[in-house]
């Protein structure tokens, strides 16, 4: 797990990095919604430090649930999207499909590592929502130039990817508590 904590750091500071620019012309207000991906990958590296000391931060983990599924999935989708309406993503578009892959995946291989309930998993959901309202109600959404005029679109698939993932954190939470009760 300590291996797994060390790339998820060096993952996190690449894509604080990668968003630099973006973070450059944003308005300080809406700056801790911009780098959606690191933010994901920090709450999982702070879960991950979390259980390696015996510890679980309980907001973290809903966060890093959330988040890590929803981005990782959501930059896969938009990448492979770009594939097919710009050309090809060469090898730094491929990198990223298959890194937010594996940020995706192992959000729910540590299903059975999370402990948050249902009041964490509250206060994820707002967040997740409203990082939603600041990207497309506010203009903050990552930049995809091939992919502008479908910004709506994207805007309305990001809603229901959000709630498909606030979903699966509510099975953890219901599961969880099938197995605590059996």
């Amino acid at each position: 797990m300590w291996l797994l904590l060390i790339i998820n750091i060096l993952g996190t500071v690449y894509g604080f990095y990668w968003y630099r620019w973006q973070m450059e012309i944003t308005e300080p207000i809406f700056l801790i919604f911009v780098p959606d991906s690191p933010t994901a990958s920090l709450f999982f590296s702070i879960a991950l430090l979390g259980w390696l000391i015996g510890r679980h931060f309980k907001l973290i983990e809903a966060l890093a649930l959330i988040t890590l599924v929803k981005y990782g999935l959501w930059a896969v989708a938009m990448n492979i999207w770009t594939q097919f309406e710009a050309g090809p993503i060469g090898f730094v578009g491929w990198m990223l499909v298959v890194s937010h892959f594996a940020m995706a995946l192992q959000a729910v291989l540590y299903i059975p590592m999370y402990k948050f309930n249902w009041f964490h998993l509250l206060i994820a959901a707002i967040w997740t929502l409203h990082n939603d309202v600041i990207d497309y109600v506010f203009g903050q959404m990552p930049i995809y130039s091939s992919l502008s005029e479908f910004t709506q679109t994207i805007g309305y698939f990001t809603f229901w990817l959000s709630i498909a993932c606030i979903l699966l954190a509510i099975m953890v939470i219901k599961s969880s508590r099938n197995v605590q009760t059996n």
